[in-house]
């Protein structure tokens, strides 16, 4: 779905909340976070009914959330049996628990939209690994005369355009506003009624992703879904991540997804995004997926290196992936995903040692400092 990203070049603002926060597991002492103090702000002046996080450092995980009008500090509710007794933080008008409509649990499912842009350039670039195709292949290679029309041309686009977003080809998104359901030709169908931006400049169009997916199943014979299960899902036990095809409800638990008019929208066709949001996931399943990744788990060293490689893009993307400089010089890899009722963002040091993924569960953040903000609090080093 469209996203809005986060600018290279971060400008730390002040944090003006701060929240009591339970040590991460292991550790009796209690400590405020300036990260926790940021993900406050996404309620309070970033406008979601709830927001949370969940931190994976080298000494353990902590998870933190905050909901509409809080004013107090309480310890959260207790996890399920599957969902570890990590740190954690909340907060709630005082004298209250957490509503069940707007409170954020550790162990919730949502839609993680374009996160799952990251998972299928994996797939692409394993692929290429296994010589099954090359990122040099252009897109008439593998889909012959899909790409054509008011100056389109598959034939003059590769697959590396595609993972890059420099094909120019229209984000088909920009016409549905992801109101209703459409199919992986219907969608490149629209993208081909508008001409092409100019071609080998970074613009981010959610049919680029689109046309990948049916890539994948025109080379494996199995569709994009089936592929990353085989090849992601599996192997790492994202036991919370899934692919839910025509499904509008989401597997449980799961919290409320509101619009940014406050209208319920957690009942949604993923159909609206395909290939390129369709992902359904956890906060503790997308911290593992990108510390494999970025740990070198997923992908031999050279398809790595092509995946982090930004020069085709201008800097700004690399394939399914995009950095971002914090003020303190530290960069860090991750993507977010937009789609109606749900916000997600997921960072990780180069490695893969450090990730952070935050969510909020409406479409948007109002206050647009406050996510590069976070993840300042988060990755650049704390002066005591």
């Amino acid at each position: 779905m469209p996203q809005h990203r986060t600018r290279r070049t971060l400008v730390a603002i002040p944090l003006a909340v701060a929240l009591f926060a339970l040590a991460p597991a292991g550790s009796s002492a209690h400590t405020a976070t300036p990260t926790d103090a940021a993900l406050a702000l996404l309620v309070t002046r970033g406008k979601a009914p709830a927001a949370a996080l969940l931190a994976r450092e080298e000494s353990g995980t902590r998870f933190a959330h905050a909901e509409a009008g809080a004013t107090a500090s309480v310890p959260s509710r207790p996890p399920s049996p599957s969902a570890p007794d990590d740190g954690s933080t909340v907060a709630t008008r005082p004298g209250t628990t957490p509503g069940p409509a707007t409170a954020i649990r550790r162990e919730d499912h949502f839609r993680a939209g374009s996160i799952t842009k990251t998972f299928l350039a994996t797939v692409v670039l394993q692929l290429a690994a296994e010589h099954r195709l090359s990122l040099s292949d252009s897109v008439d290679d593998h889909l012959p005369g899909v790409v054509r029309g008011a100056g389109n041309d598959g034939r003059a686009l590769t697959l590396r355009a595609l993972l890059t977003h420099t094909s120019g080809l229209y984000d088909f998104t920009r016409d549905t506003e992801g109101a209703f359901p459409v199919t992986p030709l219907q969608a490149v169908r629209i993208a081909l009624t508008h001409p092409p931006a100019d071609r080998g400049r970074f613009a981010y169009s959610n049919t680029n992703y689109v046309l990948l997916g049916m890539v994948v199943e025109q080379v494996t014979g199995d569709s994009y879904a089936t592929e990353v299960r085989r090849r992601i899902i599996t192997p790492l036990r994202l036991t919370g991540t899934s692919f839910p095809g025509s499904r509008m409800s989401l597997p449980s638990p799961h919290g409320r997804a509101y619009a940014t008019d406050g209208s319920d929208v957690t009942e949604l066709d993923p159909r609206v995004a395909g290939a390129a949001g369709e992902l359904v996931s956890t906060l503790a399943d997308l911290d593992r997926f990108y510390a494999a990744l970025l740990g070198g788990e997923l992908l031999p060293p050279d398809q790595r290196r092509e995946m982090l490689n930004t020069r085709a893009a201008q800097g700004q993307y690399g394939m399914g992936l995009y950095p971002v400089k914090l003020p303190c010089g530290t960069t860090v890899w991750g993507h977010n995903g937009r789609i109606s009722g749900s916000y997600v963002r997921t960072a990780a040091t180069v490695d893969g040692r450090r990730v952070l993924t935050f969510r909020v569960n409406t479409g948007g953040i109002a206050d647009p400092d406050l996510e590069p903000a976070l993840l300042a609090a988060e990755f650049c080093p704390r002066t005591p």
